[in-house]
């Protein structure tokens, strides 16, 4: 059999394949307030480098799609993995694997999942070949999931197969060796390419989240002012496996993915002045692009990881600036006495959209990297934190003020057109879209305290992620 590299895939990790059957938060005021007052210091903590992923062989065969009725998505049930050792853990993988997958393939609405609850009544598959495709055909399924899970010397071997109900054949499958640490990675792996196969769709599965939590209750060290730190953590898509990636009794807020998911670019206050760091999360090193030069905030990288875009107060007023990853190239976009901030760059990297209050109350504008094309978009009462969405989308992002508090809205930049997907369920800011453009995270206050949350673009399946503390500015990686 012969293994096939396939690159990297997302948080690093190199992956082997071969087939076995056939292929940033907080509105404008609040922003500026807490970034002109806050004073810390911050030392970066760095995640050692994640175990190797799993390993996929696969032999060469035809792929085929799986169908529903016509105008209907297919119908798709996915039981619990066999256990193919008796184990507890291989038992409890098993379970794991087949819940997270079910959840993951839910969450992009491309296939009508059949509840797993009225599994119950059909016996489970005797072996990954033996399916009791009339009563699955009688639950209404137009395919089932069936998969294994074993205990090998080196962890675990999970095989997977989609079979096509009607015509009682296997249309798909996948064979994965690696750790057994965590079962969630072969689900994630499995939605993400199930829904490029049969749906010709970028899935998020095995995308992740940052943003800043003072969960922590600690106190700031070295200020006389009483306030709790913030640290940068990050979680799978779906809220799973929460890590701190800073930890040094500080501010660290709005953080920013690197295009290879690799580094988090963030502010921080480590030398009493808030400043840009860029925590190389398995590297385990640092960078200070803007050198400590002035006091700057608010970084997001370029789409292709070259540059960073941030907001400095270096030369009086608070302008737009773009710099190398670096350090070299240091260019001033904006040059305005009013205050200019959360810069957010176009798919294309030729534009930026950011946050002004020249004509009075904050409103979007976009301006080209070249400081040529400066236009005002949004004709809110107050509009804030600028999101762009990537392709096929045309569209932004932000957060509007509609009362007491802020909702999120979306302009699309070639119609003009807005429209608002929260309507008042507490305060809802900061929106981060997901690489594939189909959902946006941000943080609301509808639960009490400040929370993430993801919704889709539409603004239905709202999801809680987090519960414990505050949690703000959330940013997907790619």
């Amino acid at each position: 059999m012969t293994n096939i590299q396939l690159g990297t895939i997302r948080w690093g990790q190199t992956f082997l394949v071969r087939r076995s059957a056939w292929r940033a938060g907080g509105r404008f005021v609040r922003s500026v307030a807490l970034l002109v007052a806050a004073s810390a210091v911050v030392a970066a903590q760095t995640p050692a480098q994640p175990a190797a992923p799993p390993q996929q062989q696969q032999p060469t065969s035809v792929e085929l799609r799986l169908t529903g009725d016509a105008g209907s998505p297919p119908r798709l049930a996915v039981p619990d993995l066999l256990s193919l050792s008796p184990d507890r853990e291989t038992q409890e993988a098993a379970k794991t694997i087949a819940e997270v997958l079910w959840n993951d393939l839910h969450f992009e609405r491309e296939f009508d999942l059949i509840p797993r609850d009225t599994y119950k009544s059909i016996p489970l598959a005797g072996s990954i070949d033996a399916v009791p495709f009339d009563r699955w055909r009688e639950l209404g399924a137009d395919g089932v999931l069936i998969g294994t899970v074993q205990k090998t010397a080196a962890g675990v071997r999970v095989e997977m197969r989609m079979y096509n109900v009607r015509a009682r054949a296997s249309a798909y499958g996948r064979e994965y060796s690696g750790s057994a640490a965590n079962p969630r990675v072969y689900a994630h792996t499995m939605a993400d390419e199930l829904h490029d196969s049969q749906r010709s769709l970028r899935g998020v599965a095995r995308t992740k989240l940052a943003f800043s939590s003072d969960r922590n209750r600690e106190p700031v060290v070295n200020t006389i002012e009483k306030r709790e730190v913030k640290e940068i953590y990050v979680s799978d898509y779906d809220g799973a496996n929460q890590r701190r990636i800073t930890i040094n009794r500080a501010l660290n807020i709005t953080p920013s993915w690197s295009p290879d998911g690799r580094s988090i670019a963030y502010t921080s206050y480590r030398s009493g002045l808030p400043d840009i760091l860029i925590s190389n999360i398995f590297a385990g090193t640092m960078e200070t692009p803007t050198k400590g030069v002035g006091q700057n905030f608010l970084p997001v990288f370029s789409p292709d990881g070259t540059r960073i875009a941030f907001m400095s107060s270096r030369d009086g007023n608070s302008e737009i600036y773009i710099v190398d990853r670096d350090g070299r190239n240091l260019t001033r976009l904006t040059n305005n006495p009013a205050i200019d901030v959360t810069p957010t760059w176009s798919p294309n990297g030729a534009q930026l959209a950011f946050t002004s209050e020249r004509t009075g109350s904050p409103q979007i504008w976009v301006v080209g990297v070249d400081g040529t094309g400066l236009r005002r978009i949004s004709y809110e009462s107050y509009a804030d934190r600028p999101t762009w969405s990537p392709p096929p989308y045309n569209e932004i992002a932000f957060a509007a003020r509609t009362g007491p508090g802020y909702d999120i809205k979306i302009l699309n930049i070639g119609s003009g057109e807005t429209r608002q997907i929260t309507f008042g369920e507490g305060s809802n800011e900061s929106p981060a879209w997901s690489p594939n453009g189909r959902h946006l995270a941000f943080m609301s206050t509808r639960a009490g305290r400040s929370q993430i949350f993801t919704t889709d673009r539409d603004g239905r399946n709202v999801r809680q992620l987090t519960r414990d503390g505050n949690n703000t500015t959330p940013n997907w990686s790619q």
